[in-house]
């Protein structure tokens, strides 16, 4: 199942995103330039008089487009990835796909108001850092870094952290959890996935 606080921490952070009019180091222009321009077209979708509907159906291509999920499903299935068919591996990552943009979608009127602000960014095993304050209306401001990597050849998103809690690694960690409770059967895993869908 996915976690509450995991996607607490990525909506939040998602749809807070406004630009920036602070300066990275040289070496980091593009990452935070890339965070800031996914910000922008993601807080125009946001906050715009589109009907709920039309805003789920415009925000799925740019985070598709700006977040690497396949990559992020992949690392949250973890040790049980060697150990699934080549279907369910394709079952999970779809579900997986659907399942964040849910979360996304169903919290978007909880952050009105919410301000973001980047940082300093740095390089960090080979990923882009890109620090940033958040914050909400009536809430304490929160650190988020967004883990920025050029892998698959163009700047994506692999992770979001908040006050030091990252969303791949709590969201593998209750898979594995999951997992472990029912038998290591990625088809449960699967099973509980649609159902959180069609709740």
């Amino acid at each position: 199942m996915l976690t509450r606080r995991a996607f607490m921490i990525f909506s939040a952070a998602t749809v807070a995103l406004i630009a920036s009019r602070s300066k990275p180091a040289m070496a980091e222009v593009d990452a935070a330039a890339f965070v800031q321009a996914f910000g922008k077209r993601l807080t125009d979708v946001v906050n715009g008089d589109a009907p709920m509907a039309d805003k789920k159906r415009l925000l799925q291509p740019l985070i598709d487009a700006d977040v690497d999920v396949d990559t992020i499903a992949r690392f949250c299935l973890g040790r049980f990835t060697s150990a699934s068919t080549p279907q369910q591996i394709a079952e999970f990552t779809k579900l997986f796909h659907a399942v964040l943009i849910n979360n996304i979608t169903s919290k978007i009127g909880e952050y009105k108001g919410v301000t973001f602000s980047i940082g300093a960014a740095n390089v960090r095993g080979g990923d882009s850092v890109v620090n940033s304050i958040v914050t909400r209306p009536n809430n304490a401001p929160n650190n988020v870094q967004w883990i920025v990597s050029t892998s698959s050849g163009a700047p994506k998103i692999v992770d979001v952290v908040a006050e030091g809690t990252s969303l791949r690694l709590t969201q593998r960690s209750d898979y594995a959890s999951y997992l472990s409770q029912h038998g290591n059967n990625v088809d449960a895993l699967i099973a509980a996935m649609r159902a959180q869908l069609s709740s």
